[in-house]
């Protein structure tokens, strides 16, 4: 099996009926990896798909393969991309990175400009967004918008987060700037910009 056996896609209408799996393998991911995460619902997820603010993949067989979705605050000005999740018989196959920089574009073309973050624990996506032309930063490089940090409310560390004052957590920040940051990845085909 190869990253040639997957499509990977901007989610639709069509694509809801995952969104209970795909909050279900969020959910037990995170617990298998003893990490944090901001839970979503599958109502959320769902209305990501049908905004078309997600991606989502699928084996040639039609097994859902992967999901991630995008996030604006502070009015458009910051976009995350967030949920990044693959299902365990995918993974370590290079699907993440191939979701990852599917959403780092569609980012890119719905919010012209914006300034896309992203908070993690895990390597694997630190690798990637760094590959994609994402840097690290300080906390305060990030949004102030409270709705953002309230999602961070249903983290297993965000007591650590605030007993800092959001200024750092066990999160990594990460940040990348159209204005000063530069593109390191080819832009994927079905992702091209109007």
């Amino acid at each position: 099996m190869s990253i040639e056996d997957f499509n990977v896609l901007v989610a639709t209408e069509e694509h809801t009926p995952f969104a209970q799996a795909i909050c279900d393998e969020m959910a037990e991911s995170a617990k298998a990896r003893g990490t944090g995460i901001a839970k979503r619902t599958p109502e959320y997820v769902a209305n990501k798909m049908r905004a078309g603010k997600a991606v989502i993949a699928f084996h040639k067989d039609g097994t859902w393969a992967g999901f991630s979705y995008i996030e604006s605050w502070g009015h458009g000005d910051y976009v995350a991309n967030s949920g990044l999740i693959i299902n365990p018989k995918f993974r370590k196959l290079g699907l993440a990175k191939a979701i990852k920089t599917a959403t780092f574009f569609l980012s890119l073309k719905m919010f012209k400009g914006a300034k896309l973050f992203g908070l993690t624990t895990g390597l694997a996506v630190m690798k990637i967004n760094n590959e994609l032309g994402y840097r690290p930063v300080t906390f305060s490089e990030l949004t102030d918008d409270d709705q953002f940090w309230k999602g961070c409310e249903s983290c297993v560390n965000y007591p650590i987060l605030q007993s800092k004052q959001r200024r750092n957590c066990l999160c990594t920040a990460m940040l990348f700037d159209p204005a000063h940051d530069e593109v390191k990845v080819p832009r994927p085909a079905g992702f091209e910009e109007e």
